[in-house]
């Protein structure tokens, strides 16, 4: 059993949508004597907090912070520091929560693997990025892990934790058991144990391949004047979100940055396309600029319309699902199938693509094929191990 009595002090830098988050389940997991947030700009500092407060507060107004904890006793563990170097001189755990761009993050760890305590154990909350190329500049690769949290963290049940070429099997298995103590509304933590890199890892490498079907069906929607919202309908009943939604409420800037990644280490057809490049362009970003694919009011995108566009058809998201898995399974980034529909499960609350994609495999292969040759887009060619359905020996 590993022994998180002597982490006493996290230290979250970053304290955008994921930091806030991040430091919010730290307070709430009543582990930690002090949560250290630190940023350069003043006003993510100061929102974070009132944040963190707000979020707190709801909790413990439905009954939902662990029993006998209250807003107040927690709040007073936060530290808001806007210098580096005092944020982590006295932290045993330290996590990135910073853009998806390699050069920052490696410019960062180069900092903190400077600065944080010798003992102390270094995070990155990379969604997709390589753990080995980012804890190289710590100068102490092995006490780097990867640890990517979903949001909103508070209440998604999913971690991904990931091994860099040279994280410690001690580093990894501290990692995972104070992810274990962070809680989650929706219930007990799930820690997906990814033992070998891959950009995206489980649940961004299975949604950033469905993000080029919808990437082109966006541009195809803005050529044609289509609404839209008309596209999520496609996928989704309102109030839920769909898939363009969601990308507004991440931030189009993170999304683009995902896919510049995945067009320098996968294939140059993760390319954002024009509809993306100029909502960028124009500063557009989603929710958090109000205006991105759709207006944003109060927090909630404006719908026009519950009527479907009928271009969109959800098993091809599903087929273009299970052929990202089924390369996971061919590259040995996991064992079995298993792993990826729970992990899929515990971070989208969606199904994964196996238990359908079993039965469906040869129709969703036909499917692929098509949809290959209508959009151009050749990664949406099934590969070998969906096509012969030989993934159906690989379950764990």
């Amino acid at each position: 059993m590993v022994d998180i009595s002597k982490v006493k002090t996290i230290s979250i830098i970053g304290a955008g949508t994921m930091g806030r988050e991040i430091a919010q389940v730290a307070l709430m997991s009543n582990i930690f004597n002090k949560v250290y947030l630190n940023d350069t700009n003043d006003n993510a500092l100061k929102n974070a907090k009132i944040y963190i407060l707000n979020g707190l507060n709801k909790l413990e107004s439905k009954g939902l912070l662990a029993h006998g904890l209250t807003t107040n006793e927690l709040i007073k563990k936060l530290v808001i520091d806007k210098n580096l170097i005092s944020s982590i001189k006295d932290a045993d755990f330290v996590v990135e929560a910073i853009p998806e761009i390699m050069e920052l993050k490696q410019e960062l760890f180069e900092e903190i693997g400077q600065y944080a305590p010798e003992h102390a154990l270094l995070a990155t909350n990379t969604s997709t990025m390589s753990i080995t190329k980012i804890a190289e500049a710590s100068k102490r690769p092995e006490q780097v892990i990867g640890m990517h949290f979903f949001t909103p963290i508070p209440l998604l049940r999913l971690i991904e934790l990931i091994k860099g070429e040279k994280t410690s099997q001690e580093a990894f298995d501290l990692g995972v058991a104070i992810g274990q103590r962070l809680p989650a509304i929706k219930g007990k933590r799930y820690i997906a144990k990814i033992e070998k890199e891959s950009p995206g890892f489980i649940v961004n490498r299975l949604t950033i391949a469905t993000s080029l079907l919808f990437n082109w069906i966006l541009d195809m929607a803005t050529d044609k004047g289509i609404p839209y919202e008309k596209i999520d309908n496609d996928f989704v009943s309102p109030p839920e979100l769909g898939p363009l939604a969601k990308w507004d409420f991440l931030g189009l800037d993170i999304v683009c940055d995902v896919m510049n990644y995945f067009v320098k280490e996968i294939s140059p057809e993760f390319a954002p396309g024009k509809t993306l490049t100029n909502l960028l362009k124009e500063g557009n970003l989603g929710r958090k600029t109000q205006k991105g694919i759709y207006e944003w009011v109060e927090g909630k995108p404006n719908r026009k319309t519950n009527e479907k566009a009928g271009l969109f058809n959800p098993e091809q998201y599903y087929a273009i699902q299970l052929n990202e898995g089924c390369r996971l399974l061919e590259e040995k980034i996991v064992s079995g199938y298993k792993i990826i529909d729970d992990t899929m499960l515990a971070g989208m609350d969606m199904p994964g693509p196996f238990g359908a994609g079993k039965r469906n495999y040869e129709k969703w292969s036909l499917m692929l094929e098509d949809l290959a040759e209508t959009t151009q887009i050749n990664y949406f060619k099934p590969c070998d191990m969906m096509k012969s359905g030989a993934f159906l020996k690989l379950r764990k």
